[in-house]
Formats: structure tokens, C-alpha cells, sequence
């Protein structure tokens, strides 16, 4: 089991930056690939990003290529997204999620069926 903790959320002015965190225990967080989703009221839960074991690869969903960026720090066993140029539209609960991949060579998935592990998800919610 992983266990994962999200923290960072709060209310950002549209234009402002966030940076989200999570932290993961249980098992060992290097052997994971990362992710980030978020799910605003009343819509299906989205990708974000994802961040390969090493961080050498990511992943971005077009909406947010280009302000996000995704991070991990395996020594800290945390993973992070730094949110820039917030729009409104990015209001949402954001979760993020762990998977251990199959093979080395697994890509980065943007499905949440992908993901074994879940946190609670902290709310970001950009006022206009």
C-alpha cells in the first residue's frame, strides 16, 4: 500500500501561482510513477501531469502545458506540482496518484484507471 498526502491548495487570484505537494509512504516512492489529476464540480476527474521514477519523463495535459510543471524529489518522497498563470478554469480538487509500472519501458499514462493509489485530493480554487 501507498499512502499519499496532498497539500498546498487554497484560493489563488487568477494570474497567481500555486505549488501543490504530496507526500507518499508505505512502500518505496522511487519504484512509482507520479500523477496529477483534478476534478472540478460536476465534471469526470482529468489528467494533468505525470512524472516517470527517475523525473526524467513528464507528461502534461495540453490545457496546462506550458504554466505547469511537475516534480519529484525521491529523497523527500514527494512530488510536486508548481502551478503558474492560474486561470479560473483550473478551479478543482487536485488528487495525485501513484502506479507502479509494469516495465521499465511503461509510458506515463493520462488515464486515472492506470493509477493504483490515491490521496484525498486539496482544493485550488482561482478567483477571477
Amino acid at each position: 500500500q501507498v499512502q499519499l498526502v496532498e497539500s498546498g491548495g487554497g484560493l489563488v487570484q487568477a494570474g497567481g501561482s500555486a505549488r501543490l505537494s504530496c507526500g507518499a509512504s508505505g512502500r518505496t516512492f522511487s519504484n512509482y510513477y507520479m500523477g496529477w489529476f483534478r476534478q472540478a464540480p460536476g465534471k469526470e476527474r482529468m489528467f494533468v501531469a505525470a512524472i516517470s521514477r527517475s523525473g526524467g519523463s513528464t507528461g502534461y495535459a495540453d490545457s496546462v502545458k506550458g504554466r505547469f510543471a511537475i516534480s519529484r524529489d525521491n529523497a523527500k518522497n514527494t512530488v510536486y506540482l508548481e502551478m503558474n498563470s492560474l486561470k479560473p478554469e483550473d478551479t478543482a480538487v487536485y488528487y495525485c496518484a501513484a502506479v507502479r509500472p509494469k516495465t521499465i519501458y511503461s509510458s506515463l499514462s493520462d488515464r486515472p484507471e492506470s493509477y493504483d493509489y490515491w490521496g484525498q485530493g486539496t482544493q485550488v480554487t482561482v478567483s477571477s
